[in-house]
């Protein structure tokens, strides 16, 4: 006999009828929200909530920042500017879920592309900006410094947030410009806090300035410059605006015939493509830059480039370098450069190049002084490429065509060349009151170690020869000496077993003599203008001096000296506020070391 279905148990209508109108009062919301943990996100960079299945429940987002809600089951939010937020999933008034987020500004190297080949970056505005501005504004003059930056991409913006302008620009992120391959041009970048509002900004300044600006479906702007060359690319991503500047095809020498040749354009959209798929640190985790942070003081501005590709014929002996990493700091009247070149082997030799004789024994004051100590292999390297490298062969077949033989003279040379100028206050009021007008006066001593002096002779006879120069030569011993003039003005130069001495300009008399390499290293550093040593020096504190001490001047009366004085003080006041520069660069372990210093005279 068949069964007789079991009847229901008394109490499951009532279950149901509860688990329907619990679902009901829920509606869909019976499921928590998915917010993820507490966590730490970058201003400008979307982050994403909820679920993004069409059949998820609809939710009321709430993102802390006092943007408008949303409703839906998942959304991608960004914030614009940092802080701490509380996120919540809302169903009318209750409140579902919440979230705390740090939200950090966006470092501008994050938002250059990894493959970026060249970067020069400000980090932070607020507190690094303003400083720059001063200085060069000092050094160049205020009106040339806004007239220059007024003309580079992106730049009046920044530096109309200065002064209490715009707030779009965000003074906690950075700025910058880098160089991508396959792009002929620059790209700047800035950090601001409403992309679109800072798109609309730029384009304002661009139109001021005369440029074409044509808005983009896709949000970006085609930029047409006024001067005719190649259009420019506006764009926005994740908390960065973005100037792509593509290099306009050099302009052809008047007279000479231009083919009709379409010239492809660099294309600016390639940039776009590269910072929209970038994610991830971008360059900031570059292999060599994370490896040269920890060997550079700290500073206001940076720069990082790592060597283009080799081309395809090149010997890598003769591309050592596998980057740079250099900081600027800059202070109230001078800037400091500290930077690091790392290489794949030791730069200029193992060993240390030969010191300078002649900076061991000069006449004091000079304004200006060079040295370049490399061993003598390396500074045929440099000139010629490895030994057996196709542009080796090929360099020197050029000079054996001139009737010249390069290896031996640079075998004959010592590998320390120096060059000291020094100014002479007596010729140039002498020269200033005679021909209303100023013009520089003074001398030049350079010198270079030999160890062979017959190739340096036969280059020198040579060139006199080819350039129909009127010269005399003087021959005692194993002393040469040859006399000409150039620009008005005597030349000699020397040759020993020992050393090659040119001196041009003005006879220097009485200077007192000494080691003018051990005061330039007292005041430069321990070891600059040393062995080993490229170092620079322009001491233009040192020309004022001599100017304001000469005291009588042969043929020239007080009172025109003293007026002479007066106007060439003034002029020097206006064209610039340069106390001293300085270079030094010499080898390191894992490559070398750059120095720098530029000084302002006190206010």
């Amino acid at each position: 006999m068949a069964s007789r279905p079991r009847a229901l148990p008394s109490s499951l209508p009532l279950l149901l009828l509860t688990v329907a109108l619990a679902w009901g009062a829920a509606g869909c919301h019976g499921v928590r929200p998915d917010l993820g943990p507490e966590r730490t996100v970058e201003a400008g960079v979307p982050e994403a909530f909820g679920s993004t299945s069409p059949k998820a429940p609809a939710v009321t987002w709430d993102f802390g920042d006092q943007t408008p809600p949303q409703t839906a089951p998942g959304v991608r939010h960004a914030w614009a500017t940092a802080g701490r937020y509380t996120v919540r999933a809302l169903d009318g008034e209750k409140e579902l879920a919440r979230v705390v987020l740090t939200v950090v500004p966006r470092p501008v190297l994050r938002a250059v592309p990894a493959d970026a080949q060249t970067v020069l970056w400000v980090p932070r505005l607020r507190g690094n900006v303003e400083g720059l501005v001063d200085f060069y504004e000092r050094l160049v003059g205020a009106r040339n410094a806004r007239s220059t930056l007024q003309d580079a991409p992106l730049v009046p913006l920044l530096l109309r947030s200065l002064t209490g302008g715009p707030t779009e620009v965000d003074p906690e992120e950075g700025f910058g410009f880098f160089l991508v391959p396959d792009f002929d041009g620059v790209v700047a970048l800035l950090g601001v806090t409403d992309a679109r509002a800072a798109l609309a900004a730029v384009a304002r300044e661009l139109r001021v300035a005369g440029h074409r600006v044509l808005p983009q479906e896709d949000g970006s702007a085609r930029v047409e410059p006024v001067d005719g060359g190649l259009p420019m690319l506006l764009f926005a991503d994740r908390g960065y605006v973005y100037l792509a500047v593509p290099d306009s095809p050099e302009a052809p020498e008047p007279g000479v015939p231009v083919k009709a040749l379409a010239v492809e354009s660099p294309d600016v959209n390639l940039v776009r493509r590269k910072v929209e798929a970038q994610s991830g640190p971008g360059v900031s985790e570059h292999a060599v830059l994370s490896e040269l942070r920890g060997k550079v003081r700290d500073g206001s501005v940076f720069l990082f480039s790592a060597p283009p590709a080799l081309e395809a014929d090149a010997d890598p002996e003769d591309m050592p370098v596998r980057g740079f990493f250099g900081a600027l700091a800059v202070q109230a009247d001078q800037v400091e450069l500290d930077g690091f070149l790392s290489s794949s082997r030791p730069l200029l030799g193992a060993t240390r190049g030969p010191g300078s004789a002649l900076l061991g024994r000069a006449a004091a004051g000079p304004v200006a002084a060079a040295q370049l100590s490399v061993p003598p292999e390396e500074l045929a390297r440099l000139v010629f490429g490895s030994p057996g490298s196709p542009r080796r062969q090929k360099t020197l077949e050029r000079w054996r065509t001139q009737g010249l033989d390069a290896e031996a003279l640079l075998k004959a040379l010592r590998g320390d060349v120096a060059m000291l100028v020094y100014f002479d206050a007596a010729a140039f009021f002498q020269s200033f009151i005679r021909d209303q007008r100023p013009a520089p006066k003074g001398t030049v001593v350079m010198e270079a170690g030999l160890t062979s002096v017959a190739p340096v002779l036969q280059l020198v006879q040579k060139q006199l020869q080819d350039n129909a120069l009127v010269f005399q030569k003087e021959a005692q011993g194993n002393t040469t000496r040859f006399r000409t003039r150039l620009l008005e003005q005597p030349v000699s130069l020397t040759l020993t077993p020992e050393r090659a001495t040119l001196e041009a300009g003005e006879v220097l008399s009485g200077r007192e003599t000494g080691d003018v390499g051990a005061t330039l290293r007292t005041r430069f550093g321990a070891e600059a203008f040393g062995p080993g040593h490229l170092s620079l020096m322009v001491d233009l504190g040192r020309l004022r001096a001599d100017l304001a001490n000469a005291r009588s001047v042969p043929g020239v009366g007080q009172g025109q000296l003293l007026a002479s004085q007066v106007f060439i003080g003034a002029l020097l006041e206006q064209l610039t506020p340069l106390e001293y520069g300085f270079l030094d660069f010499a080898p390191a372990e894992g490559g070398g070391r750059l120095q720098g210093r530029v000084v302002l005279r006190e206010r």
